[in-house]
């Protein structure tokens, strides 16, 4: 309090200051012309008073009295408050609380004020600005930023928080104490000192007493809690036990007599936990007589032993010491042993599980508790406690919710962890039977089929597969079944498609219904068709061959499953004459050469010499030929062993109706035909695969049709035969007969003048493999040496095929000499069939001799005098040079290419024959499109590249406009460029603005070429990037 008056004190001394100020000012400073007493801020009227000195002190006279007026104002508002503070500490001195409410009084503004403060520090703390915005504008008389607004001298209090948890105890003082203590002597205190002490004590001691009281109400309560749980928990006991008889029991076992089972039962949980008495125990007193014991369970005896039988074992006497102490003073000492049971935790280990059936459910109570604080990299730790639980859990909540934590028990699963979880549902399948698995861990499965992680959906996809040989097999062969398919069917993740076809792969090997048959048949289309490699190749290696083994057991595989296969691939090469499905080919044919191993043993099986083969030891791997060699000397007393294999004339008949244009079709083919001869043998191809091709593949030139190309030999089953079937074997023989049939192959198409689409797809297929390049370049010198000008034609053109895979070794040893010696063939035709060859040379080879010789022989056909009337030999030229430019060598392109286009476009302006120089004028558009693309240096482009299509422009003005219009557009971006670049080198930089121009001039020729409709195949050139 004197403190609060000290703060008065200074106040008012402030305001005497203020005053003895403004006075001393206003003495010092100009005659005001008004009342200083009654001037403010608000009521001066500046426009009145000139600029000169009397308004400075005017204004600095009238903020001194804003300032006075304030300070009265806190002065005032203190001085209430003090009166305040002084007349209630007055009275809660002579004053006792009473504790009920309906006796308190009202607030007070001091009690107001302060509240109203730690309200609002509340909201702010916790994030309710809005509430505490509104808080203070219902309060505007109060500072809510100052505390010495509530009163001066008054101790901020705890926050609310800090009051409302500490509202059962006293609160601490704020300041630091000291505890002394003091002697007087006792004349000297008064008997009034006396009274007042003794009514001190008196006051204390009824605050303990009701402190006390509280406390044991409190305790009062918990023990009726407790008492009723421990009364549901033994009447769960008695229940478990009417259920469950206990077995009998050894007699011998038991220590003491049997009118010991007669003693009554305690109230405690003793029937399923050890009953630890301590010394506090009211019913069991220690004392020197009755030391303190423990009862203990015999381990001999079962966990449905009564408890009757287990209070009667054995107790534990412990060592008492030789002390007289009181039992209410050694309770004492106990009592700082500080144990909490009250807690959750505390009453799971103050009791100990003394059987199965107990240590189950303590640990169905904690896990819930102790998985969460597991870390997750150390989670799969628990997984042996949690199916132990739920294995032997009597309980069937309990046991759902553990195995719930079991596919929860990680947030994303890796694969190691994946493995660990799947382990453990197949240990507890087995342990459990086929109905539990069904009941528990399905559902579990069921539950998160659309989980948002995909760990946790590969997790049920792979649980399907591991838990399919535990299920029931109408489980099996349904509701699995169908979480699979729409897992399959809806799941965008491809290592959850992966893990779902590996599951049903399983499925399908236990699966014993065959009415689901079909459905197998549509899971397999459909995962064929999956946009994965990875779900392609899991149906190709496990999917596949497991459904095959079921259809062999239901005897489908030769007579529905290959045969529907087949009527599929009819059905889309009949609907794909305009444009063939190759995607959906290459899924049926490779799901056909998938079922060429099961096939396979489906003729071994039926072969005749199974009765006679004796295994003895370990079975040998199946080798083809040494199995095979016996079903093809067997094939002629077999027919039935082989009827699976009746549907080769019509795979044969199939491939005579492929396009021999679509290498995939031709390649796809090739390896079916390859891997069905391989497996089955080399007898066998020999003696039933060649005889059906040769017998279609007559080998005569009767046998194409020359006028309309529809020949067998210009189909599919040609490069399909020497591919797929002749490369089978690599002896010599083999070699031979391959080298052989292709010589009379090109022989007779060329002979013919059929088209040379088969021969050049087999030459396609073969080149692709290096082993066969020696064997076509054999090939190809026959067709050198022939003595028909049109076997050299073919040849020659075959060289360009070849030219792409083969080594330049290769190529300096035995192809440029054979283009050259076919160079200086007498035939002219023969001569211009190497151009394209040479071209392919200039376009793949890097060494420069090889270059130079190729360079060499074809100035020689554009500046020999002999060929400058051939026509066609120009028009290969060109065509030549438009398609090998661009990805040539950049010197060859501006020695070579370019000067030599120009010198062709300038001769064809005296072109006296309108059709070859519309012809010439053709290419040479085509040719100059393509390199368009390419840098030209500014003087190619000044001295052959405009100079050229000027000259093409003169032709195609009178030839073709359309083509008149690009090539403007050409000559006019071609001179930008130049203008660029020598503006560039006197400037150091392009314009912008030319540059803009060059792209305007782009789009246009751009356009223009799209609305041509001439020959796209030199201006698709126009757009591949130099290699």
């Amino acid at each position: 309090k004197s403190l609060k008056l000290e703060s008065y004190i200074s106040l008012t001394n402030f305001k005497r200051q203020l005053s003895e100020q403004l006075t001393d000012h206003c003495s010092c400073t100009q005659p005001i012309y008004r009342a200083g007493s009654i001037s403010t801020l608000d009521s001066l009227d500046f426009a009145r008073y000139s600029d000169d000195g009397n308004r400075e002190s005017d204004e600095r006279v009238a903020v001194l009295e804003f300032e006075l007026r304030k300070a009265k104002e806190t002065i005032q508002a203190l001085r209430t408050n003090l009166t305040q503070a002084a007349e209630s500490d007055t009275q809660e001195r002579n004053k006792n609380y009473s504790s009920h409410p309906e006796t308190q009084e009202p607030i007070r503004p001091l009690e107001k004020r302060a509240l109203n403060f730690l309200v609002n520090e509340y909201l702010l703390k916790n994030e309710y600005k809005l509430s505490a915005i509104t808080f203070s504008d219902e309060n505007d008389d109060q500072d809510f930023e100052l505390w010495d607004d509530v009163g001066l001298n008054i101790p901020k209090p705890p926050d609310l928080l800090q009051i409302y948890r500490n509202c059962g105890s006293a609160l601490p003082s704020p300041r630091n104490t000291v505890d002394v203590a003091v002697g007087v002597e006792s004349g000297e205190l008064t008997g009034n000192y006396i009274t007042q002490k003794s009514d001190l004590l008196q006051q204390q001691q009824t605050e303990v007493v009701e402190e006390l009281e509280y406390q044991i109400s409190l305790l009062n309560e918990e023990k009726q809690s407790l008492a009723d749980y421990i009364k549901k928990l033994q009447s769960e006991i008695q229940s478990l036990r009417r259920t469950v008889p206990p077995p009998p029991h050894d007699q011998g076992s038991q220590p003491n007599p049997p009118s010991s089972s007669t003693t009554p039962q305690p109230p405690l949980d003793n029937g399923q936990y050890l009953d630890i008495r301590v010394a506090s125990e009211p019913d069991n007193p220690p004392t020197e007589s009755n030391p303190p014991t423990q009862t203990i369970s015999n381990p001999t005896h079962t966990s449905s032993q009564p408890h009757a039988k287990l209070k009667s074992r054995g107790t534990v006497v412990f060592d008492q010491p030789n002390r007289k102490l009181s039992p209410a003073f050694q309770q004492a000492l106990l009592s700082f042993c500080k144990m909490s049971a009250d807690s959750r935790l505390g009453a799971e280990v103050s009791r100990i599980a003394d059987n199965e059936e107990s240590v189950m459910l303590m640990l169905g109570r904690c896990l819930p508790h102790i998985v969460p604080n597991v870390l997750l990299a150390k989670r799969e730790e628990l997984i042996p406690l949690i199916l132990c639980t739920a294995c032997l859990h009597p309980e069937p909540k309990e046991r759902d919710q553990l195995l719930h934590i079991l596919f929860n028990l990680i947030k994303r699963p890796d694969d190691e962890q994946r493995q660990m979880i799947l382990t453990g549902c197949v240990a507890f399948a087995r342990h459990v039977g086929p109905t539990r698995v069904e009941t528990e861990l399905l559902p579990q499965c069921w539950e998160q089929i659309n989980h948002k992680y995909p760990e946790r959906r590969l997790l049920v996809a792979e649980a399907c597969g591991a838990l399919a040989p535990y299920l029931p097999k109408e489980i099996r062969s349904s509701l699995v079944l169908s979480m699979l398919q729409q897992m399959l069917a809806e799941d965008k993740a491809d290592m959850v498609r992966e893990a779902v076809v590996k599951s049903l792969a399983i499925i399908m090997g236990y699966i014993d219904d065959p009415d689901k048959y079909s459905q197998g048949f549509e899971l397999m289309l459909l995962s064929l068709g999956d946009p994965s490699e990875r779900v392609v190749s899991a149906i190709h290696q496990v999917f596949i061959p497991a459904f095959a083994a079921w259809t062999t057991e239901l005897g489908n595989l030769q007579t529905t499953l290959i045969p529907s296969l087949l009527a599929r691939i009819e059905k889309l090469l009949k609907q794909g004459e305009h444009g063939l499905d190759e995607h959906k080919l290459h899924m049926f044919l490779s799901a056909l050469q998938s079922l060429i191993p099961p096939l396979f043993s489906v003729v071994i099986q039926n072969a005749p010499f199974t009765h006679r083969v004796n295994l003895q030891g370990d079975i040998p791997p199946i080798e083809g030929r040494k199995h095979t060699d016996t079903i093809g000397d067997h094939h002629t007393h077999t027919p039935d062993s082989l009827s699976s294999l009746s549907s080769l004339p019509q795979l044969i008949d199939i491939v005579g109706r492929i396009n021999v244009a679509s290498t995939t079709c031709v390649h796809e083919f090739s390896r079916f035909f390859w891997r069905l001869c391989r497996t089955f043998g080399k007898i066998f191809t020999n003696t039933k695969v060649k005889p059906q091709f040769q017998e279609i593949l007559r080998l005569s030139e009767e046998n194409v049709d020359a006028l309309t190309g529809n020949g067998i030999l210009t189909k599919a089953t040609v490069p399909i035969y020497a591919t797929g079937v002749l490369t089978c074997y690599n002896q010599d023989e083999d070699r031979k007969l391959l080298v052989g049939f292709l010589e009379d192959v090109m022989t007779t198409l060329s002979l013919s003048h059929a088209p040379l689409d088969s021969l050049k797809a087999s030459f396609v297929e073969l080149g692709a493999n290096p082993v066969y390049h020696e064997l076509l370049l054999t090939v190809l010198w026959y067709g050198v040496v022939h003595t028909s000008a049109l076997v050299r034609c073919t040849a020659a053109r075959m060289f360009e095929l070849l030219v792409k895979g083969v080594n330049e070794t290769l190529v300096a040893q035995r192809v440029v000499p054979a283009l050259i010696t076919l160079s200086s063939d007498p035939e002219i035709s023969v001569r211009i069939s190497t151009i394209p060859a040479f071209g392919t040379i200039m376009e793949t080879v890097t060494q420069k001799e090889l270059l130079e010789r190729v360079k060499m022989q074809l100035a020689s056909f554009l500046e020999d005098p002999q060929y400058q009337d051939q026509h066609s030999l120009h028009m290969e030229i060109i065509r030549t040079f438009g398609r090998v430019g661009p990805n040539a060598e950049p010197r060859f392109r501006d020695e070579f290419v370019l000067p030599h286009l120009h010198k062709l476009a300038l001769g064809n302006n005296v072109q006296a024959t309108e059709s070859k120089r519309i012809d010439i004028a053709t290419q040479l558009f085509e040719a100059y499109s393509a390199l368009s693309c390419c840098f030209i240096s500014e003087e190619l482009m000044v001295n052959h590249f405009l100079p050229g299509l000027r000259c093409l422009r003169t032709d195609m003005e009178q030839l073709s406009p359309e083509h008149e219009v690009i090539l403007s557009s050409m000559i006019k971006e071609g001179e930008i460029k130049v203008e660029n670049r020598g503006i560039g080198q006197a400037e150091g930089s392009v314009s912008i603005a030319a540059s803009l121009v060059g792209e305007d001039a782009k789009t246009k020729f751009l356009s223009k070429m799209g609305q041509l409709t001439t020959s796209g195949a030199m201006l698709a050139n126009v757009f591949q990037r130099k290699k």
